[in-house]
């Protein structure tokens, strides 16, 4: 780092005022586009129109720019037709970004179904009245990757994820984009933490026929829109999910000990 560079680092976090005078134009800037209408692709007043409207210095303006086009909301374009554009944030951006703030917690597989046993019963009832011909065909399809012994270890490893995807798959077809978000959310955490991988990876036998007479179950539930039946059988489901998760977990911690 510059001398230069530390020094309006210093300067920066002596002066909290400028900071939360930058928080202010972030917040203003998000009004804007709400009461505009604006949409992904349009762009922003020009600089110096928001220095204008907010009384701000340029400093101050393009540090809030700067701190939207970190959180994923606006892109910025330098030269000809350069600018501030509104930025549709993806899914997968908006979870690296939660992600962050679980990255030095400590979060548990109980964590995880201590809130998919209560949101994923909701979710598949939710996607009853949306789940079409090609939702159910994916279901289908994602049973059949896993529905066998694999053949090695990468096999075994898309078998896992394929397990996750099909709860994703329900989940997008919910009319409730937050608990959607939620949910594939969690699946995503499933994925991603160490003690699952370190789950995933092991070659320990896994009984997957319960589970998936479960889905199966699941799939003729919604298919006869049986709200009540698809909330029993996802919960007993995520239930069954989660002592298998948690018996492997055992199994592996005890095989370490002994190690």
């Amino acid at each position: 780092m510059t001398n230069e560079s530390m020094s309006k680092e210093s300067a920066s976090a002596a002066d909290p005022a400028r900071r939360k005078r930058t928080d202010e134009i972030v917040d203003e800037i998000k009004k804007t586009i709400i009461n505009d209408n604006l949409v992904p692709g349009d762009r922003l007043p020009q600089e110096k129109d928001l220095t204008t409207r907010f009384a701000a210095g340029k400093g101050t303006v393009r540090e809030a720019l700067k701190s939207l086009e970190v959180q994923g909301l606006i892109r910025t374009r330098t030269g000809p037709g350069g600018g501030a554009f509104i930025e549709s944030m993806s899914e997968t951006r908006a979870m690296s970004l939660l992600s962050n703030y679980l990255f030095t917690r400590q979060i548990s597989i109980s964590d995880i179904y201590a809130l998919r046993k209560a949101l994923e019963p909701v979710v598949a009832v939710s996607a009853i009245e949306n789940i079409d011909k090609a939702g159910f065909d994916k279901l289908h399809e994602l049973i059949g990757i896993y529905d066998h012994e694999p053949a090695d270890d990468q096999e075994r490893w898309d078998q896992r994820m394929a397990e996750l995807d099909f709860h994703g798959v329900v989940a997008s077809y919910s009319d409730n984009v937050l608990l959607a978000f939620i949910c594939h959310f969690l699946q995503r955490l499933l994925k991603d933490l160490a003690v699952c991988k370190d789950i995933y990876k092991r070659p320990e036998p896994v009984q997957r026929s319960e589970g998936i007479e479960f889905q199966y179950r699941l799939i003729d539930a919604m298919r006869r829109k049986d709200a009540q039946k698809v909330e029993q059988i996802m919960t007993e489901h995520m239930c069954h999910a989660e002592r298998a998760m948690v018996a492997l977990q055992a199994t592996i911690d005890d095989r370490f000990l002994e190690e």
